[in-house]
């Protein structure tokens, strides 16, 4: 926590310093322009959909279809982690979250849900490997790192009450 706290204040002592271009430069799990790129993308849109509906065969097919048309692109690739992991095949989820983060090491939504698969394959070291890294890229905290830690807690009451 003292960690946490030491980065925030310096964090904050460098938006002082530098402003909105500090702020900018930042940055997120995507680009402005393949945030748009992908809303523009009806597949993309449709995956989406469907991962909302949790209708996992037609969002596997619709990212399927993005990836093909743009393997570079680690926010489909973690889509299609998650659809292969809520389907149960963890094999394939682990294969596209590691090209998800091959393609964008920072990219904190992969980190969550391979956590979240390693905790599927009993393997809480795993997790809480991806729990530390999201511990480093959410400097004043974030949903990913607060879900995947919930979730190790979890697990490790259920494990602990076998």
């Amino acid at each position: 926590m003292l960690n946490r706290t030491i980065r925030a204040l310096s964090l904050l002592a460098v938006l002082s310093l530098f402003g909105p271009l500090a702020v900018a430069a930042g940055g997120s799990d995507d680009s402005s322009s393949s945030r748009t790129a992908q809303s523009e993308n009806p597949d993309y849109a449709a995956g989406r959909q469907a991962v909302e509906a949790a209708n996992w065969p037609a969002a596997r097919d619709a990212f399927n279809k993005v990836v093909a048309m743009d393997p570079g692109n680690a926010n489909a690739h973690n889509y299609l982690g998650y659809t292969h992991r809520k389907s149960g095949n963890l094999d394939l989820a682990f294969k596209h979250y590691g090209e998800a983060l091959r393609l964008n090491p920072r990219h904190r939504g992969a980190h969550e849900y391979m956590g979240e698969a390693y905790l599927m394959a009993n393997n809480v070291a795993k997790a809480e490997e991806h729990l530390k890294v999201l511990d480093r890229l959410c400097l004043f905290g974030c949903e990913e790192y607060e879900e995947l830690k919930k979730a190790v807690a979890e697990y490790k009451q259920k494990t602990a009450n076998k």
